[in-house]
């Protein structure tokens, strides 16, 4: 087990909580020693552009809440952010939006975070009540849930496992470098998934785990997004 993973953990189940922040989340992966891309986090517009400075144009920018659920459908994304005033225009556009489509969240704070591009994969994890702790991969990004290509297994999973569900997506193509998308590494890939697979037998107490987009760039896989709920 790894002290630091255990330390978060164990403090949101104190705190009451089932549901992981974005940064916790994010810290659980880094922990764990998943590659990520660079964030970093900002409380108001001012600490935004000063992030963004940081980390470099273009970027992303997401709001930070545990009220927003949705962030994509509510506005709370904007992406290929390349200027202070671009910046700014996003953050007011995003607040008003976010506020719209859920009048009572509490914003408390923004991700500022690298701009990374390539192939969008999906890789999950769930527990079901008849057959235990499940792992999902598969073609990820906002259309995941309209296209559905998605391959399931037991955890714990071996590395036939993991290629088999691979073989099993119908968008295995994109895998291959398709339309001059990056060619995703196989067996990075294949460790990437075996990792989340200890991670779980290693700690039980998460429920849930979604990795919606891991981007498949030149450098290699980045996890981009993260959630984590406990039992």
């Amino acid at each position: 087990m790894n002290d630091e993973i255990t330390k978060v953990l164990e403090l949101c189940a104190s705190q009451g909580r089932t549901v992981l922040s974005y940064e916790e989340s994010r810290n659980v992966l880094s922990f764990a020693g998943f590659p990520l891309n660079k964030m970093a986090f900002a409380k108001n517009l001012e600490e935004c552009l000063n992030k963004a400075h940081e980390i470099g144009y273009p970027i992303v920018l997401k709001v930070v809440s545990e009220d927003v659920l949705h962030k994509s459908d509510s506005g709370g994304v904007k992406i290929n952010i390349g200027s202070d005033e671009e910046l700014k225009k996003a953050h007011e556009e995003m607040v008003e939006s976010v506020k719209n489509f859920y009048p009572s969240a509490k914003i408390t704070g923004f991700s500022i975070e690298e701009m990374v591009e390539g192939v969008e994969l999906l890789i999950g994890t769930n527990t079901d009540e008849q057959f235990g702790k499940m792992i999902a991969f598969g073609i990820g990004g906002i259309f995941v849930e309209v296209y559905k290509d998605v391959s399931f297994r037991l955890i714990p999973v071996n590395e036939d496992d993991i290629l088999e569900m691979i073989a099993e997506i119908k968008g295995k193509k994109m895998l291959d470098g398709y339309r001059g998308q990056p060619k995703v590494d196989q067996s990075e890939l294949i460790s990437f998934v075996l990792g989340i697979s200890n991670l779980i037998e290693t700690y039980p107490q998460i429920k849930e785990m979604d990795l919606n987009p891991v981007v498949a760039t030149l450098e290699g896989l980045k996890a981009i997004d993260a959630r984590i709920i406990l039992e």
